[in-house]
């Protein structure tokens, strides 16, 4: 048997065989309602996605969020993902995301269904902004609560901020000018 040909055969077989970037629009998720967000509605917006958490001492970056939703609301959606992996600090119901969300910080962008963003239940939305394969981009681990990952209104993932890198900081607005 020619050894070229074994090699080829297996450099390009299926197994072997780089995943296709995803769209990040085809991704399904749910608002706290549990109605379906549909991502693709955002075409032609940057998306910044942030897991946020209500008993987190970044919980005052919702003050920030809403501030930069609403100065750039005609080019950014900003998406809420409650997650409770870090330190139980999201353990609220349904309703009790979302009345604390509104009556302490007036948020109006909207708000998923609770989920994890990492683990072996990882939501597919946070597949995609972790995994190179999936994004194209770059690979990357969710640290904390408040971690942000911006998307330009294409769908490609730009990059992602740590918790400490406030939603109104110039390594994100600049994007958006």
């Amino acid at each position: 048997m020619n050894p070229f040909k074994i090699f080829t055969a297996t450099l390009f077989s299926k197994s072997t065989m780089p995943i296709e970037n995803t769209s990040i629009y085809d991704i399904r998720i749910n608002a706290l309602n549990g109605e379906p967000i549909t991502l693709s509605n955002y075409k032609g917006k940057y998306i910044l996605f942030v897991n946020v958490a209500s008993k987190c001492g970044f919980t005052p970056q919702y003050k920030d969020l809403q501030k930069l939703y609403d100065a750039h609301r005609d080019q950014l959606v900003v998406v809420g993902l409650p997650c409770n992996q870090f330190g139980n600090q999201e353990p609220g119901s349904v309703q009790d995301i979302e009345s604390f969300c509104e009556m302490n910080y007036g948020v109006t962008f909207p708000i998923t269904e609770k989920i994890d963003v990492k683990g072996s239940n990882q939501h597919p939305l946070y597949t995609w902004l972790t995994q190179k394969q999936k994004n194209g981009i770059s690979n990357s681990k969710v640290k904390w609560n408040f971690q942000k990952y911006l998307v330009d209104p294409s769908g490609k993932l730009i990059n992602y901020y740590y918790s400490m890198t406030s939603p109104t900081s110039s390594k994100i607005i600049t994007h958006l000018k």
